[in-house]
C-alpha cells in the first residue's frame, strides 16, 4: 500500500519532519505490539487520556485517522482494536507508514509544507485567549471533529434524565421523604447556630442525596467477586458485548477472571441510567450518570460534567447562593472544585458541563492555575469551541420561554465573573482520591499530590518563651498554634510530618467526624514532628493529649519517639506527661491504623472521633524547652 492509496497516511505525511517522525514512531509501536502479540489484550486498547497518545497523536493531522484505517474503533474512553478487525489491513497501513518513515530517515523525503510540532503557545490571559487563523485551521480539523462528537453525544445523553417514566422508576428507589426530613433538620441546626445563614433546604437536600448515594445506594467496583465461587478476580482485558449489553449502552465489557475456579465474570460498562438503577455499581462514569438522574428526580437543577482527563461528576445549582456547586458522588464531595487539580494532581485542560438547557465550558471553576491550563488547551481552537458551544445552545434553547433564556444568560454572566478570579484551595481540597483501590488510584495518578512534610520548629516568640503549644480541632479541621499568637493552620494535612493513606471522614447521618485510613489500603500512618536543636533548644517537659476509637478488629498504635527513645502513648483524651523524652532534640508523635482481620474494614480504626457539635480540641501537644 503506497501512501497515495491511504488518505490517512497521506495526511500524516503533510506534517513537518519532526512531527511526522514522532507520531509515526508511536503508530508503529502500537501496530507492532499487536502484530507480535495479537492475543494480548493490553496491546489492543489505547486509553484516550494516555499522555503519549494525547500529546503525540491526538493533535497531529492524520495520526488518529491512521489508527482508524488500521481497524481501531472508538469507545467511551479508549480506542480498541477489536478481535474481528483484520490484522492484514493493520499490517498494510503499518508498512505504508514504515516506508515513508524510512525514506525520511534516509533523507529522501519529499518537501512538505512546514508545520510546528504544536500550536503556538497562547497568551496566558484568560480574557484574550489565542485566535487561530484559517491557515492552520486544517491542523485542528480531526481533533475538532472528535471533540464535536463528544459535545454532541453528552448534550444528547443528558436529555435521558428528563424522561418521566425513568424519573418515576428512580423515585421509587430513593427515600425522598427521609432525605427531605434530614435536610430540614440540618437546616434548622445550621440556623440555630447562625440565624443569618443563607443556604436553604435544597442545599442540604443535595448534601443528603450525596451521602445516601455514596453510603447506601451505589457501590464501587475495583474487581467483581466471582459469581461462581465468591473468590477474588483479576481484570483480563475485554469481552465482546452481547445484544442486550449494547441495548443498555455497554459497548465495552470487562473480563474479571477468577484464577481459583477459572470462571469468566462479565462486567458490562452500562451507560444507560435506567440499567444502573438495577445494577447500582460501577466506576465514576456509572456513578455520575446515575447520580445526575437522582438529582433531577428530586427537582434539583443538575448538570453532567465531563473532564477530558478521564473523570465525570455533577454540578447542582444553588438558588440560595446563585451559583453552581461541584458535586462528586464517588467522593461524597460538595463544593470542592479544586479537589482534582490541587488534591488529585490532575493536569486539567477541558471540563464541559451539560444540562437539558445548555452546554458550558466550566474548566476555569476547577483550576486555580489558569495560565497552566491555557497552555495545555492545544487540541482545538478556542474560537471554534466558543462558536460550537454557542451554536449548540442556540439550537437547544430555541423553544425555551424568553424568561428562561434570560435566567440562563444571567447565570452565565455570574459564572464568567467567577471564572475570571481564580480562588485558592480551601480545606478539603488537598486530599487525593478516595474512591477506587490504592493501586488503581496510583495508576491514574490521582492518589494525591505529594504534600510537603511539615516540621514544627520553635519561632522567635516560642524560643523566647521556651514553650510550644499546639491544638487540633477535628470538627473545624484546623490547628491553633497557641504559643505563636494563636496562629491558625487550616486543614489537618497541613500540620503533619507523615501522611500515609489517611483522610478525614464526615458522617452526616451519625453527625460524627474522624480521621481514618483510605478505602483499599491495609494500613495507614500519620505523624507530627517538632524539631528544636536547630534553634539551640532541647526538651524540658512534654505533655500530649489525644484519642482514638476502634471497632471489632480495628487497631491503633500510638507512640512518641525521638532519636534515642520510644514510648507508648495513652489515647484516652487525658493530658499526660512523658518524662522519657526529656533532653531530646526532636519529637515525633505517630499513630498507625489497621484492622487485624479484615483489611477492607477501614472504619474500624478512627482517630479523633467527635460529634459535629463538639467544641473540644482533639489533639494537644505542649512542650517546654531549655537551652541546649
Amino acid at each position: 500500500m503506497a501512501s497515495s492509496e491511504s488518505s490517512a497516511v497521506s495526511e500524516l505525511c503533510q506534517n513537518g519532519r519532526q512531527v511526522f517522525m514522532d507520531a509515526s514512531q508511536l503508530l508503529l509501536t502500537y501496530a507492532d505490539n499487536i502484530l507480535r502479540s495479537p492475543n494480548e489484550e493490553k496491546y489492543r486498547s489505547i486509553r484516550i487520556g494516555n499522555t503519549a497518545f494525547s500529546t503525540r497523536l491526538l493533535p497531529v493531522p492524520g495520526a488518529v485517522e491512521c489508527l482508524f484505517e488500521m481497524g481501531f474503533e472508538e469507545e467511551e474512553t479508549h480506542l480498541v482494536f477489536p478481535k474481528k478487525a483484520s490484522v492484514e489491513k493493520l499490517r498494510k497501513v503499518r508498512d505504508c507508514i514504515a516506508s515513508e518513515r524510512n525514506k525520511r530517515l534516509a533523507g529522501s523525503d519529499t518537501p512538505v509544507p512546514a508545520a510546528p510540532s504544536s500550536p503556538l503557545p497562547p497568551n496566558p490571559n484568560l480574557s484574550t485567549r489565542p485566535q487561530h487563523t484559517a491557515e492552520n485551521a486544517s491542523n485542528f480539523m480531526a481533533s475538532e471533529m472528535r471533540f464535536f462528537q463528544t459535545l454532541q453525544t453528552n448534550a444528547q445523553h443528558v436529555l435521558v434524565y428528563e424522561r418521566s417514566e425513568l424519573q418515576q422508576k428512580a423515585r421509587e428507589l430513593i427515600p425522598v421523604s427521609d432525605l427531605k426530613a434530614k435536610a430540614q433538620e440540618r437546616m434548622q441546626q445550621a440556623r440555630s447556630l447562625d440565624p443569618e445563614v443563607t443556604v436553604n433546604e435544597e442545599d442540604f437536600l443535595t448534601l443528603e442525596l450525596l451521602r445516601w448515594f455514596k453510603e447506601d445506594f451505589f457501590h464501587w467496583v475495583n474487581s467483581l467477586p466471582c459469581s461462581q465461587c465468591g473468590g477474588d478476580t483479576d481484570s483480563k482485558g475485554s469481552l465482546s458485548p452481547t445484544g442486550d449489553d449494547i441495548r443498555w449502552g455497554a459497548n465495552r465489557v470487562e473480563n474479571h477472571y477468577c484464577n481459583k475456579c477459572n470462571h469468566i465474570n462479565r462486567f458490562p460498562r452500562y451507560n444507560n441510567p435506567e440499567k444502573l438503577l438495577e445494577t447500582r455499581r460501577g466506576r465514576c462514569g456509572e456513578w455520575a450518570n446515575c447520580f445526575t438522574l437522582c438529582c433531577r428526580v428530586l427537582g434539583l437543577e443538575a448538570r453532567y460534567v465531563w473532564d477530558a482527563t478521564d473523570h465525570v461528576w455533577t454540578e447542582v445549582f444553588s438558588s440560595s447562593q446563585n451559583r453552581w456547586l461541584h458535586c462528586d458522588p464517588c467522593e461524597n464531595a460538595c463544593d470542592k472544585p479544586l479537589l482534582y487539580e490541587v488534591g488529585w494532581g490532575k493536569k486539567l485542560s477541558y471540563v464541559i458541563a451539560f444540562s437539558k438547557d445548555e452546554v458550558v465550558d466550566v474548566t476555569w471553576r476547577y483550576s486555580c492555575k489558569h495560565e497552566d491550563v491555557i497552555l495545555r488547551r492545544k487540541d482545538i481552537r478556542e474560537s471554534w469551541l466558543r462558536e460550537t458551544i454557542t451554536s449548540l445552545n442556540k439550537t437547544r434553547q430555541q423553544t425555551l420561554p424568553e424568561q428562561r433564556k434570560k435566567e440562563l444568560l444571567g447565570r452565565l454572566i455570574v459564572e464568567i465573573v467567577e471564572f475570571m478570579s481564580p480562588k485558592p484551595a480551601k480545606p478539603g481540597e488537598f486530599g487525593g482520591r478516595i474512591s477506587g483501590s490504592q493501586i488503581w488510584r496510583e495508576a491514574r495518578g490521582e492518589a494525591g499530590a505529594k504534600v510537603q512534610s511539615v516540621v514544627f520548629v520553635p519561632t522567635i516568640k516560642e524560643k523566647a518563651d521556651k514553650r510550644f503549644h499546639l491544638h487540633y480541632n477535628i470538627v473545624e479541621d484546623q490547628y491553633t498554634r497557641v504559643s505563636n499568637g494563636n496562629e491558625i493552620i487550616a486543614g489537618w494535612e497541613n500540620g503533619v510530618w507523615i501522611n500515609e493513606s489517611m483522610f478525614r471522614k464526615v458522617e452526616n447521618d451519625w453527625k460524627m467526624v474522624y480521621l481514618a485510613r483510605r478505602e483499599g489500603t491495609s494500613s495507614a500512618r500519620i505523624a507530627w514532628k517538632i524539631e528544636c536543636a536547630s534553634v539551640g533548644l532541647r526538651v524540658d517537659s512534654l505533655s500530649v493529649r489525644t484519642h482514638s476509637e476502634t471497632f471489632e478488629n480495628g487497631k491503633v498504635n500510638w507512640k512518641l519517639y525521638s532519636t534515642e527513645t520510644q514510648v507508648e502513648v495513652k489515647a484516652d483524651k487525658s493530658l499526660c506527661s512523658y518524662t522519657e523524652l526529656l533532653d531530646a532534640s526532636e519529637l515525633v508523635l505517630e499513630a498507625e491504623l489497621c484492622d487485624k482481620e479484615d483489611a477492607s474494614e477501614w472504619q474500624h480504626a478512627q482517630l479523633f472521633r467527635e460529634s459535629l457539635t463538639a467544641k473540644e480540641s482533639s489533639l494537644e501537644i505542649v512542650v517546654t524547652f531549655k537551652d541546649a
